[in-house]
């Protein structure tokens, strides 16, 4: 099968059963959501959600948590992964968004990318889900599902994939195709253990194809 029609096959699947994918990530505002996205790095969107739980209540807004001391937010996020970082991250962030940008989240890849802790993973899943712009984020679920299914050949780097990626989904998918690859990857096409038996795209799967026939001549 060759990658076009692969991606042909993949995106009917989704589209057909999964119309709706979103976040994970609870968040009421861009400033949440970037908030979410930062944190979320290394960590699990469930601890991530308990966390932001607390945080949003005590710094609803960017201006809140420009004002907050680092100990204080390393204090309310210690949970997570890389606090000492994040916090530090999460205050640079929330200050530049008050000086520069006039407490709001940047609706671009370029100026979303000079925030503090935004790299450009982040700056793709906010203008995406906020901003409904046409940007693939590749994380470590895409990496992984793009590559053992075939979308991205010989991806070395995140950005490669998100390169073939956003060349062989259409437009008008790219924003909920992220979501499908991160939920496929997270819940089926898991790190160790893919659950190929409970894949619906088994079927246009390179990964699975050179497996299951490697399986079937070994029971020659």
């Amino acid at each position: 099968m060759n990658t076009d029609k692969r991606f042909e096959n993949v995106i009917n699947w989704f589209r057909t059963n999964q119309p709706v994918a979103e976040t994970e990530l609870s968040y009421k505002s861009p400033y949440q959501l970037i908030v979410a996205v930062v944190l979320s790095a290394q960590c699990t969107d469930k601890r991530v959600n308990i966390v932001t739980a607390e945080l949003f209540k005590k710094y609803p807004s960017a201006q809140s948590l420009a004002e907050a001391d680092i100990p204080d937010i390393f204090e309310m996020i210690k949970s997570v992964s890389y606090p000492n970082n994040k916090s530090k991250h999460l205050s640079g962030m929330a200050k530049m968004l008050v000086n520069e940008f006039n407490g709001e989240v940047p609706d671009n890849i370029d100026d979303l990318q000079k925030l503090p802790g935004v790299g450009r993973k982040t700056a793709n899943v906010i203008v995406s889900v906020v901003f409904k712009k046409p940007a693939m984020a590749v994380d470590t679920h895409v990496f992984r599902v793009a590559e053992r299914v075939g979308l991205a050949i010989n991806s070395k780097t995140p950005l490669e994939t998100e390169k073939q990626l956003v060349k062989g989904i259409p437009e008008q998918y790219l924003p909920v195709a992220h979501h499908w690859l991160i939920l496929h990857g997270r819940y089926v096409c898991t790190a160790r253990k893919p659950k190929c038996d409970k894949c619906g795209i088994k079927n246009y799967c390179k990964y699975y194809s050179i497996n299951n026939k490697s399986h079937e001549q070994g029971n020659i």
